[in-house]
């Protein structure tokens, strides 16, 4: 995520002509704003539990918890406590995950760290409205930035990632200073722009607009403001064109086809990590049905031409096709994953929560140490090899630290931006309903404390998922209620297996959703199964993967790590390992995955994504491809098979069983099999 001067509106030019696309509706659209589906709970209520809270402790002693006292850009001098130093993205980014975390853990030093951040800003506030750091006209004239020096003031695009910051912020605490600010910086900002649009300074702003619209459109659910829906549709019209670019097929086949300097901001994975909830946030703000329309074509249509088995799409930098050999960076799951949460919320439609519980338990684990303190810029779906090299990124860089572990490899913008990923997660766990009632729509390891009416109502949600099937739902309200209680059915079960305090329910699934409506009291017990069948999925180049419930399935492989330093990037790890790797699946596996053995474990305690906790395996069987090799630093070539699916080169003879286990306890890796006879 690199810094360009945007010159102009070339990038909107090419990006609504280079590809045959229409302009998309923009401030003429008209405004009738339909409240979400399901509405998010605030931070506080939903707490994470068992290997969830685990993973919450291990990123906050962490990295999370201390990445401004490692990270020279926000350690030095920062531009967010009024220094000299970062008052660009890097801080904000931070921020996104770690005032979550702070509040979802009750972690009084990270709430005090992060505190010092979001109190400056709030009390640094310009009386124009302005806010951030203070700029270089400031700082050399000693005078604010008002309306008439708009054109003085700096990028828009840090400030919506601190107005996403602010947003959670005021979730947690309520503080009442955040709503009047917000209100103050938006009437600034409706103003200003007519004078200094978004492309005034750089490119990021253009394409990242849906950030800005996202909490613009959030503060009207509270305030019932009309002039920021208003704001919403004017930064939508001078943002890229994305739901004209989602809605149509030229931009998603040309960016399967082409990785070069040619309006490439519209490739650029993380962009469309971001841009994949602006359709969901045109929904919201018009009720206009055809962006419902338009989100779901453009998600199905970037995952058939750049989808990998993990749940997520290439994206290394750009958009890169479907072969299981290309890089995703980080930064690219964390927003994907965060669109997943807000399109999820905004439509009700369930397939978001699939998605997102797809790339979440499978793509974002293995992609930072199990400590959290290191991280890879770019993973490989098949990746035998963790070193520096070229590999088949297109964005290789000089230093060829990209597929490496390290704080500092790559683009520092992944080591600030990364801790989004689990608390945000944390909050789409729970949802509420209009009709008073509760939504569990993603599954996890929790506790949800809310109200209803005024009658207090816990839920405590114990499972081991995705890692079994098995879910209990523990409901204490304070007096026997009535609400409805909805429960989801994932796309991949054929027939769920509910019970309450024991006796069995025959459910019925209205498009995916079970809705339990009863007087509950206190010791009722909802117990939900998802059984999980084994079965077989088709990727590029007619390879296949080994799918249980949520979780795709990989090679077990011995890692051998080294350390190294790199004088610009310092400390990285590489990872080798000396276990034959280059297996096909055989063909009956394929025709009948039921064959396969599964292996559960419990457990255990101290959990981490580390192929020790690895509580599942798999036993596969299969040939070695003598000419399938990779030499380091470079990428196994994906075996090309017949239409029949079967690699027909030369095979060895001999049968071998292997082990698979959840791919995000891997590093290294195969997961995407050619078939041999």
């Amino acid at each position: 995520m690199r810094l360009y001067v945007f010159y102009g509106t070339v990038l909107l030019f090419l990006a609504t002509t280079a590809f045959g696309q229409k302009k998309a509706p923009t401030a003429g659209d008209p405004i009738h704003y339909t409240p979400r589906v399901f509405k998010n709970f605030d931070i506080g209520a939903i707490q994470p539990a068992g290997w969830l809270l685990d993973q919450l402790q291990t990123v906050a002693r962490n990295a999370t918890g201390h990445l401004d006292e490692t990270h020279e850009k926000i350690k030095k001098d920062n531009g967010w406590l009024g220094g000299n130093g970062d008052g660009w993205e890097e801080t904000p980014y931070w921020l996104d995950g770690a005032v979550p975390t702070a509040y979802l853990l009750k972690d009084p030093q990270l709430t005090r760290k992060v505190g010092r951040y979001i109190n400056w800003t709030l009390e640094h506030q310009r009386p124009s409205g302005y806010f951030g750091p203070l700029t270089k006209y400031e700082k050399e004239t000693g005078k604010p930035i008002t309306l008439e020096t708009a054109d003085k003031g700096e990028d828009w695009w840090p400030k919506m990632v601190m107005l996403k910051v602010l947003q959670q912020y005021y979730s947690a605490t309520k503080d009442k200073r955040v709503i009047p600010f917000m209100l103050r910086y938006f009437h600034y900002q409706e103003a200003a722009l007519k004078k200094v649009p978004l492309s005034k300074w750089t490119e990021w702003a253009v394409s990242r607009g849906s950030e800005n619209m996202l909490v613009a459109q959030w503060l009207y659910g509270i305030t019932k403001e009309s002039f920021l829906l208003r704001l919403s549709a004017t930064i939508r019209g001078q943002s890229l064109p994305w739901s004209a670019l989602l809605g149509g097929r030229d931009w998603v086949m040309q960016a399967a086809a082409f990785q070069n300097n040619k309006a490439w901001m519209t490739r650029h994975g993380v962009n469309v990590g971001m841009a994949l909830k602006e359709p969901a946030l045109n929904y919201e703000r018009t009720s206009d049905k055809k962006y419902l329309e338009i989100l779901n074509r453009g998600w199905s249509d970037i995952m058939l031409l750049h989808g990998l088995p993990n749940g997520i799409f290439s994206a290394d930098e750009d958009l890169h096709g479907n072969l299981p050999t290309q890089g995703t960076e980080l930064c690219a799951i964390v927003e994907t994953m965060f669109s997943m949460e807000e399109a999820l919320s905004i439509t009700g439609e369930l397939q978001f929560a699939d998605a997102l519980e797809r790339m979440t338990f499978n793509a974002f684990p293995p992609q930072t140490t199990a400590d959290f303190n290191r991280k890879q810029y770019f993973q490989i779906a098949n990746q035998v090899d963790v070193s520096r090299g070229v590999y088949d990124f297109s964005l290789p860089f000089n230093r060829q630290m990209n597929n490496v572990f390290g704080a500092r490899s790559g683009y520092s913008c992944c080591l600030a931006n990364m801790h989004q990923g689990w608390p945000k997660f944390v909050q789409s766990l729970w949802h509420q309903t209009h009709d008073k009632g509760v939504a569990a729509l993603v599954y996890a390891p929790s506790r949800l404390t809310t109200t209803i009416g005024t009658v207090p109502v816990t839920i405590v949600e114990k499972t081991d998922y995705p890692f079994n099937d098995e879910i209990l739902f523990e409901v204490t309200p304070g007096k026997n209620m009535t609400f409805p209680f909805l429960l989801r059915v994932p796309g991949w079960c054929k027939k769920p297996v509910i019970t309450i305090n024991g006796e069995p329910l025959e459910p019925e699934i209205q498009q995916g959703l079970v809705t339990l409506k009863r007087t509950w009291k206190k010791g009722d017990v909802v117990k939900l199964r998802l059984p999980m069948d084994v079965r077989i999925t088709n990727w590029g180049r007619n390879s296949r993967t080994v799918e249980r419930g949520p979780l795709v399935y990989a090679l077990k492989l011995k890692e051998t790590a080294t350390e190294a330093t790199e004088p610009a990037e310092g400390p990285y790890e590489t990872l080798a390992t000396s276990d034959a790797w280059n297996y096909g699946l055989l063909k009956k596996i394929v025709d009948d995955p039921g064959v396969l053995k599964v292996a559960e474990h419990p457990l255990k305690p101290g959990f981490k994504w580390t192929q020790d906790f690895a509580p599942v395996a798999i036993t596969a069987s299969g040939k070695r491809i003598p000419s399938w090799k990779a030499e380091k630093g470079q990428v196994a070539d994906q075996p090309v098979s017949d239409r029949e699916g079967i690699y027909k080169g030369e095979v060895a003879p001999e049968i071998r069983s292997f082990t698979l286990i959840p791919y995000g306890f891997t590093r290294l890796r195969i997961v995407a099999f050619p078939v041999v006879p």
